[in-house]
């Protein structure tokens, strides 16, 4: 099993960006896709990004398409989130997922990190 440890959160303005990081252990790190989640309170966990093994393919929710940017070195066993332009209702834990399918279902992963928090002021 892949165990993940995110990075990289922390308060930002709207319309400021982060770069969150998400380190994985184990060699069959590059064998799989890698996403990320976030969580806002009181929400349910939803899809924000998947990048296939081996980083050619991307698919984004409607809602952080054109800000966000997966992408992956597998060569440092870290997946990314770039995260630009963002909004006050951008404010959630994000998770990083792993060891799962190419798909936004949280059931199609199998490992998953502690969270980062990530708050937009207005």
């Amino acid at each position: 099993q892949v165990q993940l440890v995110e990075s990289g959160g922390g308060l930002v303005q709207a319309g400021g960006s982060l770069r969150l990081s998400c380190a994985a252990s184990g060699r069959t790190f590059s064998s799989y896709a890698m996403g990320w989640f976030r969580q806002a309170p009181g929400k349910e966990r939803e899809f924000v990004a998947v990048i296939n093994w081996s980083g050619t393919s991307t698919y984004y929710a409607t809602s952080v398409k054109g800000r966000f940017t997966i992408s992956r070195d597998n060569a440092k066993n870290t997946v990314y989130l770039q995260m630009n332009s963002l909004k006050p209702e951008d404010t959630a834990v994000y998770y990083c997922a792993g060891g799962g399918k190419y798909s936004g279902k949280r059931e199609d992963f199998g490992s998953w990190g502690q969270g980062t928090q990530v708050t937009v002021s207005s």
